[in-house]
């Protein structure tokens, strides 16, 4: 489905479904190179179990146009925007690394338009190496190539991710070839790491959200290491949030390898009052 956001064309993936106002509405926002695709099977099921989905392609990205935000503020204002195009009134907001920075940057600007937030994959600061920035910038496909590696616990997927057997290490490396491709104009690799990196708001979003919070973490992640996410969760607790923490056994893309796991914590989550 598409929408017109900021005067460009945005594209969702909804599960197939058309939105129904007496619904609940979860937005999934992807991570660095990525798009709505990573999020294939939370998405589907959401949406043929009584929500309205809308996994974004984040401006700049594959379907959508308009341009790539440079910042995590302006990915959240872009969510804002998306929810007024949308015609809806409040959503749980659901984001992976780079996306779960920018869902609760968006949560804490949207207050109690945000019903649930989850941060899959996250940590505050983000910090990211200079070298894997510097490289993603002057040779991409070799950076693409690195970060695969230290995302991965698993080369094939279990049975409900894509298919059994899956290539996942393969499908991840084409699916950044694809979204780096799909901007000829800014190198969204690039763009999406230096935002990672700046991002300094963290602490201060999480002290005024309004809502619950889920955090699902990799105990093998690598690029978002779970011990990077602690302090965000004490921040959480500290200033008086319902939080709730999932650890997984394996890496940095917990929707493929450990689908089931990821949804399932993500359903019962929303299942909680917000």
């Amino acid at each position: 489905m598409y929408f017109t956001v900021n005067n460009a064309q945005t594209y969702c993936y909804t599960g197939g479904k058309t939105l129904d106002a007496a619904k609940p509405t979860v937005v999934f926002i992807h991570g660095v190179l990525n798009d709505h695709s990573v999020w294939i099977l939370q998405s589907r099921y959401l949406a043929n179990h009584g929500y309205n989905v809308l996994a974004v392609d984040l401006p700049g990205h594959c379907r959508s146009a308009g341009e790539a935000p440079s910042t995590v503020e302006e990915a959240a204002d872009f969510i804002a925007a998306l929810l007024d195009a949308a015609g809806v009134a409040r959503a749980a907001l659901v984001g992976h690394s780079w996306g779960s920075l920018i869902a609760l940057e968006a949560a804490s600007r949207l207050k109690e338009r945000v019903s649930h937030l989850v941060l899959v994959g996250t940590a505050f600061p983000m910090k990211v190496s200079p070298v894997l920035i510097e490289t993603s910038l002057n040779e991409p496909l070799k950076a693409l190539n690195m970060i695969n590696v230290f995302s991965r616990s698993t080369l094939a997927a279990p049975p409900s991710a894509l298919g059994p057997g899956t290539w996942v290490f393969g499908a991840s490396m084409a699916l950044g070839r694809r979204v780096l491709a799909s901007n000829t104009k800014v190198n969204v690799f690039h763009r999406g790491f230096v935002a990672c990196d700046r991002y300094a708001n963290g602490d201060a979003a999480m002290e005024v959200i309004t809502c619950p919070v889920l955090f699902v973490l990799g105990v093998q992640d690598q690029m978002t290491a779970a011990k990077a996410a602690q302090p965000l969760i004490a921040k959480a607790k500290a200033s008086g949030k319902a939080v709730q923490v999932v650890s997984l056994a394996v890496g940095h893309h917990q929707m493929s390898e450990t689908p089931d796991e990821t949804l399932f914590a993500i359903r019962d989550f929303l299942a909680t009052a917000g």
